[in-house]
C-alpha cells in the first residue's frame, strides 16, 4: 500500500484551477479531513453530510449509503462536495440526491470526481488515517 505525504497532496491540490463555489461540504467520515483543508485554501465555509455506507473495513455495511443526521438545506449554492476515495459512486449518487437543487462538483483524493489528485484502483495509506 502506497502512503502519500500531507506535502503531496496539499502541492497537488495547489496545482489545481477550482470554479468559484459558495460551499465546501465534506462527506463523513473520509472527507471531512480533506474538506476542511479545502475550505480553508479556498477560503469557504465548511459543511459535513453525514452519510454512512462502509464499515472500518471498508466492507459495504448497507444496501445504499445512510444518511445518519439531518443536513442543512441549500437551494441554488455552488458546491463543492469531497470525499477521500470514489469507487462506486453509490455514496456520491446519495448526496447528490440529497442536495439536489444546487449546482455541485465533486473532488477525491483518489478516484474519479470533476476534481482528483489521484485516480488509481490502489489503496493507499492518507496521513490522516489511523
Amino acid at each position: 500500500m502506497e502512503k502519500i505525504s500531507f506535502n503531496k497532496i496539499i502541492s497537488k491540490i495547489k496545482k489545481i484551477k477550482f470554479d468559484k463555489f459558495d460551499i465546501v461540504i465534506g462527506i463523513a467520515k473520509g472527507g471531512i479531513i480533506p474538506a476542511i483543508i479545502l475550505s480553508d485554501m479556498l477560503n469557504l465555509k465548511f459543511d459535513i453530510l453525514w452519510l454512512e455506507y462502509r464499515d472500518e473495513k471498508n466492507k459495504i455495511k448497507y444496501k445504499e449509503p445512510r444518511l445518519l443526521k439531518k443536513i442543512h438545506k441549500y437551494k441554488n449554492k455552488k458546491i463543492l462536495l469531497v470525499d477521500d476515495v470514489i469507487r462506486s459512486n453509490a455514496t456520491i449518487r446519495k448526496a447528490k440526491k440529497l442536495l439536489k437543487g444546487n449546482k455541485v462538483k465533486t473532488f477525491a483524493i483518489n478516484g474519479k470526481a470533476d476534481y482528483y489528485l489521484f485516480n488509481t484502483k490502489k489503496c493507499m495509506k492518507l496521513p490522516w488515517k489511523v
